[in-house]
């Protein structure tokens, strides 16, 4: 074969080489992946909602009222924090600092608007809390932003019931001030004076509560729920300087 002739072979086989390669490939075989022409879109970070960084302030806020900060009580406030959110036990952030005796932070709520009245789940308000306590300066702060002197507790007795039970002297004196019944018999029977006497040791600041009492109106002549008069009781009991003041 001549030259010619031999360069015709070879270009005629590497004709047939490439169709046989192209024949031979699999029909399903998966294309070849092609570079993106869209840049990938990155996720920003997902942000708390307005309700999550309410609820945030809402609970510093009771954080900071339990804690007795009332420089943060006063910052959340601005902030947008709800003054009447609820807590542990159905707890205002009010009602908490006033079971913590946090009386700076208490005082802070108050002058910011805080309900004075409202009240956990054990019926206690701030008002009612303080009165039984004898917490003097945030009871004074709860009657003069609206304490409602008829509020009840869990026993069906005012706010001077369980400061005369307890003797708190200072707390009777101001409640009575303030013009809460003296004469309001709770659930189990009992009025202020037949608590200060049940429950009290006749000492001198159960002589003073009593006296208090009886200044401002108290009848020594309501019965108990056994029948019985302050007097009656305060004899049972050898409460003689009581017994002295009834008589």
């Amino acid at each position: 074969m001549n030259v010619r002739g031999t360069r015709v072979a070879v270009l005629a086989l590497a004709v047939l080489a490439v169709g046989v390669g192209a024949c031979s490939a699999d029909p399903d075989a998966p294309a070849a992946a092609t570079p993106s022409t869209t840049a990938a879109v990155s996720t920003p970070a997902a942000t708390p909602t307005t309700r999550q960084l309410d609820h945030r302030l809402d609970a510093d806020l009771y954080a900071a009222a339990a804690d007795n900060d009332a420089a943060r009580v006063r910052d959340l406030i601005a902030r947008g924090a709800d003054l009447e959110s609820r807590g542990a036990n159905d707890r205002t952030p009010l009602v908490a600092a006033t079971k913590n005796q946090a009386t700076e932070a208490a005082v802070a709520l108050i002058e910011a608007g805080a309900d004075v009245n409202a009240k956990d789940d054990l019926q206690d308000s701030a008002y009612l809390y303080a009165g039984a306590e004898g917490y003097d300066e945030i009871l004074a702060a709860t009657l003069s932003h609206g304490a409602d002197l008829r509020s009840l507790n869990r026993y069906g007795g005012t706010a001077l019931i369980p400061a005369s039970e307890h003797a708190h002297v200072s707390t009777v004196r101001t409640l009575i001030a303030a013009g809460v019944d003296v004469n309001h018999v709770n659930t189990p029977q009992w009025t202020a004076l037949q608590e200060a006497i049940v429950y009290g040791d006749g000492s001198q600041r159960y002589q003073e509560t009593v006296r208090a009492l009886l200044d401002a109106g108290a009848d020594p002549q309501i019965r108990d729920a056994q029948g019985r008069t302050a007097l009656q009781n305060a004899e049972r009991l050898d409460q003689d300087a009581i017994v002295a003041l009834l008589r």
